[in-house]
């Protein structure tokens, strides 16, 4: 049987436990699995690119058959250079297998040879998002169980945060608004 390896490529900005939940099922799935850190001049990350890989790695210690890389370009061509035919997605919603899929039919048509496995996220895992993850973080909100702890804590570094244990919920204020005349 030739030895299998697969891709997924993402931002990982941050890495989430939904991310985790897809990195273990693929190392079960595969031989050898490579978390490719994208290097995406069209967004602005929150995390270096270093800083990305530091926590990749970090929270996949431990998962023998795990590789962390980054590239930069098409993820099809990195995938090639890999001597790889897999790229391993994850599906969390509708709107997520509309958009993979439509992904991956331009993936085939730039490497008709690779392909494209998706894997459903957990239920638990469904609803969490890098974006919602950030946002959350930058109004303090209890992070603490979407992302590993390392995350958390460079997130809390980020955002100049204390432990939401730590923090004392502000009383909700009532924003008035002006009367409408007429």
């Amino acid at each position: 049987m030739p030895h299998r390896i697969a891709v997924y490529p993402g931002t990982f900005d941050p890495v989430t436990n939904g991310h985790l939940d897809v990195i273990r099922r693929g190392a079960a799935l595969f031989d050898k699995l490579v978390v490719a850190c994208a290097i995406n001049v069209q967004k602005s990350p929150l995390f270096e690119l270093e800083e990305r890989l530091e926590m990749l790695r970090e929270v996949t210690r431990g998962l023998e058959n795990i590789e962390v890389a980054s590239f930069s370009g098409m993820a099809v061509d990195f995938v090639r250079g890999l001597g790889s035919r897999v790229i391993l997605r994850g599906l969390r919603t509708f709107s997520d297998f509309e958009s993979e899929v439509q992904l991956a039919y331009a993936n085939r048509t730039f490497a008709p040879e690779l392909e494209t496995v998706f894997v459903c996220a957990s239920l638990e895992e469904s609803f969490i998002s890098s974006r919602l993850i950030r946002e959350a973080a930058t109004l303090g909100g209890d992070i603490e169980r979407f992302v590993p702890a390392v995350v958390a804590m460079r997130l809390r570094r980020k955002y100049g945060a204390s432990r939401p244990s730590q923090r004392r919920k502000a009383a909700p204020r009532r924003v008035k608004h002006p009367k409408r005349k007429g």
